[in-house]
């Protein structure tokens, strides 16, 4: 039988080297679900909360004050992840995620990483939670290759996706209906006359590269046109890709007379390639764009695009991603898409 006057079983002071990792472990669980039951934050099963609770009376856990608070200063810190190119895409994130970030009063990080690999995206989140990050942006692939990686969970961190091509389970995203938009663009150009359509898509590790692909696909049957595999080619969304790729298909015999491009740095260096061979545009050959970037309008002819506000869409994951650090809830908020028709898609 317990003396009344027995001891309370979890200390006053902190046991040399309990961490709150040693609880997760002990009680089955993640850190981060150790953290919401200290907290009263996130969602946690009563069988969950009772686990964690006894893993902390075994071990004499005593949450660190100091720590937790410091924690709770580091949310001041927003990080952003993305693939180091340079292109004019990321370059309108970079200043929608700064502009977002000096609204809300928050210290901004960025991390380009030239490494599109799984391992590659761990330790550059690694290092951008090591510099203080709290929350960070993903652009893609870097969302694709991390969701389900279990490391956000690990590290602390809230994440928000922007512009992939579907929902991840483990992150907030802000995107558009990237199958609808693309089947939107293959159905204006088959209404402007066109009937061998060639399709520039992104590589594979891209999510929106699958649903664009998906959406080429829809508008080529909703036009009453038939899928050519040969019409279809993967490629990085550079103008060097781009024009890789599209000398494949203006290489063909048969070439296409119109080729739709998943992104408008392709656009620009398939533009680029058919003028140096001689090609008239849009009379021999109709290009298209996607993304609207600042490039689209100045190419000559002018890109028919679909725009996404990418900077608004930057803007929304910073709301996002604060509001995952408070509740530990994602949402996948789609916004609209404008077709916005130019004069490289000509009338035959």
């Amino acid at each position: 039988m317990t003396s009344p006057t027995a001891k309370p079983s979890i200390p006053t002071k902190r046991p040399e080297g309990i961490t709150i990792r040693a609880v997760g472990e002990r009680a089955g669980v993640s850190a981060m679900t150790v953290s919401n039951v200290i907290n009263g934050a996130g969602r946690v099963s009563p069988a969950t909360r009772a686990a964690v609770l006894a893993a902390i009376e075994a071990l004499g856990y005593v949450p660190n004050v100091a720590a937790r608070r410091l924690a709770k200063a580091r949310a001041t810190t927003l990080g952003l992840l993305y693939s180091d190119k340079g292109t004019p895409f990321i370059d309108s994130i970079l200043l929608g995620a700064l502009r977002a970030s000096n609204a809300r009063g928050l210290q901004f990080i960025a991390r380009g990483e030239e490494a599109l690999t799984r391992e590659a995206a761990e330790a550059a989140l690694r290092s951008l939670v090591q510099s203080g990050a709290a929350a960070v942006l993903l652009l893609p692939p870097f969302a694709e290759l991390l969701s389900g990686s279990g490391l956000f969970e690990d590290l602390g961190v809230a994440a928000a996706a922007i512009a992939t091509g579907q929902a991840m389970p483990d992150m907030a995203t802000v995107r558009i209906d990237n199958r609808a938009a693309m089947a939107a663009m293959t159905a204006h150009v088959a209404r402007a006359g066109h009937r061998r359509i060639g399709f520039l898509a992104g590589p594979q590790h891209f999510s929106v590269a699958d649903e664009r692909l998906a959406g080429f696909r829809d508008g080529l049957a909703a036009s009453g046109l038939a899928y050519d595999p040969a019409l279809v080619v993967r490629a990085g969304f550079d103008p060097p890709a781009g024009a890789a790729a599209g000398r494949t298909l203006l290489d063909l015999p048969d070439r296409p007379s119109a080729i739709l491009c998943s992104s408008d740095d392709m656009a620009a260096g398939l533009i680029g390639e058919a003028q140096r061979m001689g090609l008239r545009l849009p009379d021999e050959l109709a290009v298209t764009g996607f993304d609207d970037t600042a490039i689209a309008a100045r190419l000559w002819p002018p890109l028919t695009v679909i725009r996404q506000p990418v900077g608004d869409m930057a803007f929304r994951a910073v709301e996002q991603v604060l509001a995952a650090l408070r509740s530990r809830t994602v949402e996948d908020r789609v916004v609209d898409f404008e077709l916005v028709v130019r004069e490289s898609v000509g009338l035959t």
